[in-house]
């Protein structure tokens, strides 16, 4: 687990040469990305989404992409096409930009769900059938997704089965006066990503991916993330809960928790601490609920003061 460790700390370094104050979001998108999981950033405009998503890519050294969505995008724009080669007398299959390593799909509700639809085949089996030609994405494959959530006039909202794509969903928010102010001093001579060079490689990204399904976790553990998940469906508040496919997310991103702080098992705090990203945008509230302000971090932390944590044995730990 020293090299999983190793490794973040390398690309969370790099990318805070741009992204100040934000520690714990860029930790997120990271464990999503060691997870091999899909990033969804949901925010207002302005606070560094965008930014973010090329820092992190620009920080592995790995092919990148970005898409501007658009409601006038098409599925062909995305996957590519096959164009007809006048020299060759034939058909010749010009790859799109989901082929990229790392693909930044920019506000990703303004495409129509035809287009949205295009991305699910690639996310979540890691390859793209164009024209009944099925063609493999290259290893790691990382789709980071933004959206303004404020304004929908022009929007499509992505349905529950493509938000259930996404590992995580996180927001920025806004930074603080002195974030701010550094910030500004930052961007008077010239913006720092223009100089964020690799720190690590795409082989170090799939290292690390193997090394952290190998992380111990302990039969207790595994009843508190079930009881965690069904704790969501359960609620009060909550007409779909969380997914197997949820549980299995929370399993990975407390692997990787662990494993980025150095451990080789999962303690009870690294399912906590990655419960809300991964819960959250796939759970649908009732109508009544939502009419009572209630939100889905809030259904989710009442789940985790409810669930009893487990007390892990020294002995399991260790092994």
């Amino acid at each position: 687990m020293a090299n999983v460790s190793a490794t973040a700390k390398k690309i969370i370094g790099n990318v805070e040469k741009v992204i100040l104050g934000k520690r714990q979001e860029v930790l997120l998108a990271l464990v999503s990305y060691f997870c091999e999981g899909h990033i969804l950033l949901e925010d207002v405009p302005g606070v560094a989404k965008t930014m973010l998503a090329r820092a992190l890519a620009l920080s592995v050294d790995c092919s990148f992409k970005r898409v501007q969505c658009t409601p006038d995008l098409l599925p062909s724009d995305i996957t590519g096409a096959s164009i007809f080669n006048q020299k060759l007398t034939e058909f010749v299959f010009r790859q799109g930009p989901i082929f990229a390593q790392i693909v930044l799909a920019d506000e990703i509700n303004r495409a129509t769900p035809r287009t949205q639809a295009a991305l699910l085949e690639a996310m979540a089996e890691g390859q793209v059938t164009v024209d009944g030609e099925t063609y493999s994405l290259e290893k790691p494959f990382l789709v980071i997704a933004t959206q303004n959530p404020v304004d929908h006039e022009g929007a499509f909202p992505l349905p529950e089965a493509q938000l259930d794509r996404f590992l995580v969903r996180l927001s920025l928010g806004y930074p603080s006066i002195e974030e701010e102010a550094k910030m500004l001093d930052r961007l008077q001579r010239g913006h720092p990503i223009d100089n964020l060079a690799p720190v690590v490689t795409a082989a170090d990204v799939i290292a690390c991916q193997k090394a952290i399904r190998e992380v111990y976790v302990d039969e207790k553990v595994r009843n508190y993330i079930l009881e965690i998940v069904h704790g969501t469906r359960l609620h009060d508040d909550v007409a779909l809960g969380g997914s197997p496919r949820a549980s299995l997310a929370l399993f990975r991103t407390a692997q990787a928790v662990a494993a980025m702080r150095g451990n080789n098992f999962v303690l009870p705090d690294d399912v906590k601490r990655m419960a809300a990203p991964v819960l959250t945008h796939r759970l649908v509230l009732r109508p009544e609920s939502r009419l009572r302000k209630v939100s889905a971090a809030h259904v989710v932390e009442e789940v985790l003061n409810e669930t009893p944590a487990p007390i892990a044995k020294s002995g399991a730990a260790a092994s």
